[in-house]
């Protein structure tokens, strides 16, 4: 089992900066893909990026490309996500989430691959 806890949201300016961390316990994150998604009001969960702890492999959707840029400290547990030049667009609910992983397999994208969830934090970014 891997507990995550989500931290660092808040309320930022356009154009400012926030990072989020996802502590984990339980288990080593190096042995997972850990991914962020994130919800707003009255639209679906969305995936944002994944990185593969061990490798440092990450996949990005395409509208925080060049904005967002995730990382992870094996000896803390933890994967950070550095999100900057910040939109009201990026307002939602942010979620680290949870999927062991091993080389060679195809990293997950979609919500439903993974096992484990955050509790969540909120982004709220005003214009």
């Amino acid at each position: 089992q891997v507990q995550l806890v989500e931290s660092g949201g808040g309320l930022v300016q356009a154009g400012g900066s926030l990072r989020l961390s996802c502590a984990g316990s339980g288990r080593a994150l190096s042995n997972y893909a850990v991914g962020w998604f994130r919800q707003a009001p009255g639209k679906e969960r969305e995936f944002v990026v994944v990185i593969t702890v061990s490798g440092g492999t990450t996949y990005y959707t395409d509208s925080v490309k060049g904005r967002f840029t995730i990382s992870s400290d094996n000896a803390k547990n933890t994967v950070y996500l550095q999100m900057n030049s910040l939109k009201p667009e990026d307002t939602a609910e942010y979620y680290c989430a949870a999927r062991a992983y091993y080389s060679g397999r195809t990293l997950p994208l979609n919500s439903f691959e993974y096992d484990y969830w955050g509790q969540g934090t909120q982004v709220t970014v005003s214009s």
